[in-house]
C-alpha cells in the first residue's frame, strides 16, 4: 500500500541532508564540546557552525541562540526562565486561549505558585487582538506570550505590533515559533520579540532538538543546573549530533522556504477547494488571509473526526483530527473551542499539514477516499 503522510505539523521526515550529517557527527565526532583538548575544540567548532545558521534563519546574533531539547523545553525556559527573573517587580503574566499545551502547561504550574495569568480570548479565526492585549496589560505584566502561528488551524496571530506594544510599556514578548518556523519568513528583528522557540523536527530537523532565541539583555532566570554550557543558560552536555542537524535543517529552510511555501500552499488550496467541492456540510477554520501556507482544518458535520482519522488511516493516509487523545479519553481541541466552534462540528474536525514532497496526485486520492468514507462515516453517527 502507498502510504500518503499529511501530518507535517505533528512532525516532518527528516531530509536526507540533516540525516547525513547526523550520521557523520555520530561517527567522526567523539568529543565533548566543554573539553579543551584537539577533539572537544573539532565538536566545538561544529556547535558555533550550526548555531551561526540557526541565527542566520531567524536574523539574529549567534549568541542570542540556546540550544534545548525542543519546542517544549524552549517555551518553558522562555515562560519559567522570564518570570522567576521579573518575579519581585512584576507577577502578572499573559498569554492567548489558544496556545499548545507546553504554553499553556507552564502558565498553569506558574499560576499555582501565586502569579496572575490572564488568558486573551481569540475571534472565530483564531487571531487574539492587539487591542484586548493594550486593555489587559497592567504596570506589573512581566511577560506576554504569543505564538505566532498556530498549530491546529494554522492562524497566524498579530506578534509583531503586540511585541511592539509590549516594547512601548517595557514588557517582555515571548513567541512560541515552533509551528513557524520553516514554513514561513521569521526574522526576531522585523517581530520585535524578545524571546522565540524554535523545534527542529518541525523543519526536516532531527527530533529532541531545538533553540530558544533570547535577545540580549533580557532578564532571565536559567531552569538548568550543573555545568556552563550556553553561555550559562542552559547546563548540560550538548546534543552535538542533534544540533549539527538542526543547524543543515536551518541552513535548508534558508536556501527553499520560498519554494515551499508555495507547493505546500498550491496543495492546500486544492484540498481545500475539493472539499467543499466534493462534499456537503463541511467547514474550514482559521483565518482566510493570515495563515500558514500548508495547513488546513476542516468540520465534517456529521461526522466524527476519529472516525475519519481511523478509517483514513486504514487506507494508508495520515492526518490528525482537532481532537487530543489523552490515556484513552478524546478530548475536544480547546483551540476550537476558544474559537467558538460548536460541539457538532468540534469533535467532527481533521487537520491536514503538507509538507515539501507532498505531491497533487496525493491530494487528489485524499479527496476520492474522503468522497466516500464521509458519507459511510455520517450513516453511523
Amino acid at each position: 500500500m502507498d502510504r500518503i503522510y499529511l501530518d507535517h505539523n505533528a512532525t516532518t521526515p527528516a531530509a536526507a541532508e540533516v540525516i547525513e550529517a547526523v550520521a557523520q557527527c555520530l561517527r567522526e565526532e567523539i568529543g565533548n564540546p566543554s573539553s579543551i583538548h584537539y577533539f572537544g575544540q573539532r565538536a566545538k567548532r561544529r556547535l558555533e557552525e550550526a548555531r551561526e545558521e540557526v541565527a542566520a534563519l531567524l536574523g539574529a546574533e549567534a549568541k542570542e541562540i540556546i540550544f534545548v531539547s525542543g519546542g517544549t523545553e524552549a517555551n518553558n525556559l522562555a515562560v519559567k526562565g522570564v518570570a522567576e527573573a521579573l518575579a519581585k517587580p512584576g507577577r502578572r503574566l499573559l498569554t492567548t486561549a489558544i496556545e499548545h499545551h507546553a504554553v499553556l502547561h507552564t502558565f498553569a504550574a506558574l499560576e499555582k505558585r501565586g502569579f496572575a495569568v490572564t488568558r486573551l480570548p481569540v475571534d472565530h479565526s483564531g487571531r487574539a487582538s492587539v487591542e484586548a492585549l493594550a486593555a489587559a496589560l497592567k504596570p506589573e505584566t512581566a511577560l506576554v506570550s504569543v505564538m505566532l502561528a498556530n498549530n491546529e488551524v494554522g492562524t497566524l496571530e498579530p506578534v509583531a505590533e503586540m511585541a511592539a506594544l509590549c516594547r512601548e510599556r517595557g514588557v517582555v514578548f515571548h513567541t512560541d515559533a515552533v509551528q513557524a518556523v520553516g514554513k514561513i519568513p521569521v526574522e526576531v528583528e522585523k517581530l520585535g520579540v524578545d524571546l522565540l522557540s524554535l523545534s527542529g523536527h518541525k523543519f526536516y530537523g532531527p527530533r529532541g532538538v531545538g533553540a530558544l532565541y533570547m535577545r540580549k539583555g533580557v532578564s532571565y532566570q536559567p531552569q538548568m543546573h550543573g555545568g556552563r554550557q550556553e553561555r550559562n543558560r542552559r547546563a548540560g552536555t550538548e546534543n552535538l549530533p542533534g544540533i549539527v542537524g538542526l543547524g543543515v535543517a536551518a541552513q535548508l529552510a534558508r536556501r527553499h522556504l520560498a519554494d515551499w511555501a508555495e507547493h505546500t500552499e498550491k496543495l492546500r488550496r486544492r484540498l481545500e477547494e475539493g472539499l467543499l467541492r466534493r462534499i456537503e456540510d463541511v467547514k474550514i477554520f482559521g483565518h482566510p488571509e493570515f495563515r500558514l501556507p500548508n495547513t488546513l482544518c476542516a468540520g465534517f458535520g456529521g461526522a466524527e473526526g476519529e472516525s475519519l482519522l481511523m478509517n483514513l488511516d486504514l487506507k494508508g493516509v495520515a492526518v490528525s483530527t482537532g481532537s487530543a487523545c489523552s490515556s484513552g479519553t478524546v478530548e475536544p481541541s480547546h483551540v476550537l473551542r476558544a474559537m467558538g466552534v460548536g460541539p457538532e462540528y468540534e469533535r467532527a474536525a481533521l487537520r491536514f499539514s503538507m509538507g515539501k514532497d507532498n505531491t497533487e496526485a496525493e491530494i487528489d486520492r485524499v479527496l476520492e477516499l474522503l468522497s466516500d468514507i464521509v458519507p459511510r462515516v455520517r450513516s453511523f453517527q
